[in-house]
């Protein structure tokens, strides 16, 4: 039977089972599936993902609402000033804003009923002609609306400002945790998958001024000025009213907490589509070459099917809050109505009767203005319940974040860092008893190396593909800590220096060269800070990489594309070259640095190398008999383990596992030239 990966349907109805099945245990599921809540059982969580169609991915401890509570304000705490003014302007704007449902009642009772004029209205000097006083009364309404926009809005305007300078902090510092990360773990994240939270989930903390700060401070400035003022209306229909608090507390409970988890899942199902389709495209060569296109664009649907589903479930859930507000709302405001108006009729019959006092009458003044401030005092309950799942949502970005802030830095744990300066350097380097094996994996890469480049000197490292080369040379390049031994550098072992300024004494050449997605100048000019044009210049000259170069239309100025696509392979190595000749290393590492370069080109890069590697330490991983055979030493790997060493003459009279490689380069040379000489034209 064929190969055939779960629907969407299939995969979000396995989701609900485990949704469901997590909630009633009390847990908390992520779309990564069944996964423990442990860091230490990551393996066992990522067969338990691909057997239940969940995505790859770290299940974290469930966070509770004050522990993100605290993590955000600790974000925020540089920009507590202007977050303090943004919320004293919304207390004024929230305090004018309560102004005009009293005026309303003053007019209503006052001016247009029987109602005496209160006595601020003499102490204030305005006229006690009716007609005068309702326009004193309109202009006042005015000047206020006036006033509380302009506040308002000033204070909207500093919460968004500060909205955006807490993302660009959150993504810098998002961005730069994650290029520190361990080489193995930047390998497990893909680039479209960080994009997305870089983009979505730290624009979503910032977001979280609004719906965790500024909008619930707001809401509890409305709600206790207008329980105040409702309570001095008439305390029984307060009672009444209170009777609406006890539903936010139960929405909540019963809905929101809901919602958290499922936007997380979302969230990282849009980590995995945005992944996919950066994977895609970056690899289009491979997915056309194999006819693939069909197949990418299916997968790319189906994780989008599966996001909408997991959207939609959010989505009935958040309106389920709505609907029960959208109800609940006129409810209450229809019992209050009867109740107000009941207690109206009753009070004129009162009155009549003579024995109740106008004063004392609740009038239709007060109804009225009662039901503005209850309307004001369901609004900011109404609002938080609505905006609850927004709320929710960059919740679970902050979570997502904090997940990644989370993992340990590379190298991290060391607490002496030794500082390492290119003027003290030598470039001596020793592999004392170096073994290897990459996390996650229990097979050995490499065991019981012991290797010794004096300063000044290269060494080539031969040996057929996973024999461990390229491990080695990542090792000396301090991507990665040996699992045993050490690697020393002028005697001092790497563990114990600093690593960023190790790496700025070194140079590296790939055979799969990486070309960033700008000019041909600003590649080569990424080997060294601050370098001059003319030495850009220089440094393509000495790769043999300005010949092609300038027969392109803009020159230096030409940009390349993403990983240099408009390049052949001979010419993205050859930029490589030159920005490893501009870094002028201490230590130089060359991995197939020439492996794209036809035989011409290849002597006349040679002899910028030999350049370069002259009275410079030197390791290169070559299977070119004409890279390495005037190396100093030569080592030969096989299956991890070092099993030749020496120079090439001495190899060669060894009679060893060297010299049959070489024997059948040779011929393999000869053959070439041979079918080449036979060829017609």
């Amino acid at each position: 039977m064929a190969f055939r990966p779960p629907t969407s349907r299939r995969r979000y109805a396995r989701y609900r089972d485990d949704l469901e099945h997590h909630r009633t245990e009390g847990s908390r599921l992520t779309a990564a599936g069944l996964r423990s809540q442990r860091r230490g059982e990551e393996a066992a969580a990522a067969a338990a993902a691909a057997a239940h169609g969940g995505i790859p991915g770290r299940r974290r401890r469930s966070r509770s609402s004050l522990m993100l509570f605290r993590a955000f304000l600790g974000m925020v705490r540089p920009h507590r000033t202007a977050i303090v003014i943004s919320l004293l302007t919304v207390t004024l704007a929230t305090g004018l804003k309560l102004i005009p449902p009293a005026a309303t009642g003053f007019v209503l009772d006052s001016l247009l009923g029987e109602k005496p004029l209160p006595g601020w209205v003499a102490a204030l000097g305005l006229p006690e002609d009716p007609r005068a006083l309702l326009a004193w009364t309109g202009a006042a309404l005015v000047v206020v609306a006036t006033i509380s926009v302009a506040v308002g809005m000033s204070g909207r305007w500093l919460n968004t400002r500060n909205t955006k300078q807490i993302q660009s902090s959150v993504r810098r510092h998002v961005f730069a945790h994650a290029v520190r990360l361990p080489l193995h773990r930047v390998h497990e994240l893909k680039s479209g998958g960080v994009a997305s939270v870089l983009r979505e989930d730290a624009g979503g903390v910032g977001e979280l001024l609004f719906s965790l700060i500024y909008n619930p401070w707001r809401a509890v400035v409305q709600l206790a000025a207008t329980f105040a003022i409702l309570a001095w209306i008439d305390w029984r229909l307060l009672l009444g009213s209170l009777l609406v608090v006890p539903t936010v507390y139960l929405t909540h409970k019963t809905w929101i907490s809901r919602i958290r988890p499922l936007w997380r899942d979302i969230r990282a199902t849009r980590q995995e589509v945005d992944g996919h389709a950066t994977e895609s495209f970056g690899g289009m060569r491979v997915v056309r070459s194999f006819g693939r296109q069909r197949a990418e664009t299916g997968r790319f649907i189906r994780n989008n099917h599966l996001m909408i589903r997991q959207e939609l479930l959010a989505w009935w859930w958040s309106r389920a809050v709505d609907i029960a507000w959208a109800l609940l709302v006129p409810l209450a405001s229809a019992l209050l109505l009867w109740y107000g108006g009941s207690r109206i009729i009753g009070d004129r019959a009162a009155i009549a009767a003579g024995t109740l006092t106008l004063q004392e009458a609740l009038t239709v003044g007060d109804l009225v203005m009662f039901l503005f401030y209850l309307a004001m005092l369901l609004e900011p309950l109404a609002m938080l319940a609505s905006s609850a799942t927004s709320f929710q949502n960059s919740l679970a970005a902050l979570d997502r974040v904090l997940d990644l802030l989370e993992e340990p830095l590379e190298f991290q744990d060391q607490a002496h860092r030794e500082p390492i300066t290119r003027v003290a350097t030598r470039g001596h380097v020793q592999l004392e008893g170096v073994g290897f094996t990459y996390p996650r994996s229990s097979t050995p890469v490499l065991e019981a190396i012991d290797l010794d480049v004096p300063a000044g000197t290269s060494v080539a490292i031969v040996g057929a593909s996973g024999a461990g080369k390229s491990t080695l040379i990542n090792l000396v390049a301090r991507f990665f800590d040996p699992t045993e031994g050490c690697v020393r550098v002028d005697g001092r072992d790497l563990r114990d220096v600093d690593v960023e300024q190790y790496r700025r004494l070194l140079g590296m050449v790939e055979q799969d060269v990486f070309l960033f997605d700008g000019t041909i100048g600003e590649n080569i000019a990424y080997g060294r800070h601050g370098a001059t044009d003319a030495e850009v210049r220089d440094a393509a000259a000495r790769a043999h990489a300005t010949e092609f170069i300038e027969r392109l239309d803009r020159g230096f100025d030409t940009v390349i594309g993403e990983r240099g696509v408009k390049l052949s392979g001979g010419q993205r190595q050859r930029l490589a070259i030159a920005r490893a000749i501009l870094a002028d290393p201490v230590i130089l590492l060359l991995d197939e640095a020439t492996s794209s370069l036809d035989t011409q080109t290849e002597r006349a890069i040679q002899k910028s190398l030999d350049a370069l590697m002259r009275d410079r330490t030197s390791m290169i991983i070559a299977h070119r008999l004409s890279t390495i055979i005037n190396a100093d030493r030569i080592v030969v790997l096989e299956d991890g383990r070092i099993v030749e060493s020496g120079s090439h003459r001495e190899l060669m009279a060894l009679g060893g596992r060297y010299e049959r490689m070489v024997a059948l380069q040779t011929m393999g040379t000869q053959a070439a030239a041979a079918t080449t000489t036979m060829l017609p034209g």
